[in-house]
């Protein structure tokens, strides 16, 4: 084998390198590109769920204040008829 040869056979191992390193860097990205579009869908889903999670509680709080208020209310007209049942006996 000549000289033209091995120049022939380095330059092609060369480019050979050469492509591998770029296919596996650009397969490397892409898979980054995906894993990093995954991580922001998981974020936007986890803030709607965080957000639905706070509106959740603040319905829950104005329903237990409601019913607080509503309680209070049936408590004062309880002892009304309480009073009045005692009067009455």
């Amino acid at each position: 084998m000549g000289i033209r040869a091995w120049q022939e056979v380095a330059g092609v191992v060369g480019i050979f390198v050469l492509l591998t390193c770029v296919m596996t860097v650009t397969i490397w990205q892409v898979a980054a590109s995906v894993r990093a579009k995954a991580d922001i869908a998981r974020e936007a889903a986890y803030q709607q769920l965080a957000h639905r999670a706070v509106s959740t509680q603040e319905k829950l709080e104005r329903d237990l204040v409601e019913a607080r208020s509503q309680l209070t209310d049936l408590q004062s007209r309880l002892t009304s008829v309480e009073h009045v049942l005692r009067e009455v006996e």
